[in-house]
C-alpha cells in the first residue's frame, strides 16, 4: 500500500507541479525574454518533454488509484466522498489532457514544422487556456486528496 500511495502522490506532484511551473513561472518568463517568432518552437520542445512525463503520471494515477480503491476500500462503494470527487475530477483532467495532446499540441507541432509562428502562437494560447483549467482542477484534487477525509 505504501508503494501505491507514494507512486500516486509522486505522479500527481509531477503533473500538477509541472502545470503550475509552466503556467506561473515559465510562461511569464518566456513572454519577457523570447521573441514571439520563437515561442512556439520553445513550447513545442518543452511540452514534448513534459507530456512524456504526463503520460506516465496519468497511467500511474489510474493504476495506483484503483489499486487503492479495490485493495483498501473494497471497491467504490466503500470509498468516501473525497475518493469519488478525486476520481471524477481526475477523469475530467485526463480528458482535457487528451484533448490538449491530440488537438492543439498536434497543431502546434505542425505549425512549428511548417515554420508558421502565428499559428504556433495561436495553438500555444489555446494550450495555455486549457492548462489553466487543468491546473485549477489539479489544485482542487490535491486539496481534496490531502484533506478530504478530514472535511
Amino acid at each position: 500500500m505504501s508503494l501505491a500511495v507514494a507512486l500516486h502522490v509522486l505522479s500527481a506532484v509531477i503533473w500538477v507541479g509541472g502545470m503550475f511551473f509552466a503556467y506561473m513561472a515559465m510562461r511569464p518568463a518566456v513572454v519577457e525574454v523570447i521573441d514571439a517568432s520563437q515561442r512556439g518552437v520553445l513550447w513545442c520542445h518543452t511540452l514534448s518533454r513534459f507530456f512524456r512525463w504526463v503520460w506516465a503520471a496519468v497511467i500511474l494515477l489510474l493504476v495506483t488509484g484503483y489499486w487503492m480503491v479495490f485493495s483498501v476500500f473494497g471497491g467504490m462503494a466503500g470509498a468516501g466522498w473525497h475518493i469519488h470527487a478525486m476520481q471524477g475530477l481526475g477523469i475530467v483532467m485526463i480528458l482535457l489532457y487528451f484533448h490538449v495532446y491530440f488537438a492543439p499540441f498536434r497543431r502546434l507541432k505542425q505549425a512549428v514544422a511548417n515554420k508558421d509562428p502565428q499559428e504556433g502562437g495561436r495553438q500555444v494560447g489555446q494550450i495555455r487556456k486549457l492548462v489553466g483549467i487543468n491546473l485549477i482542477l489539479g489544485l482542487i484534487v490535491v486539496a481534496i486528496g490531502a484533506g478530504g477525509r478530514y472535511l
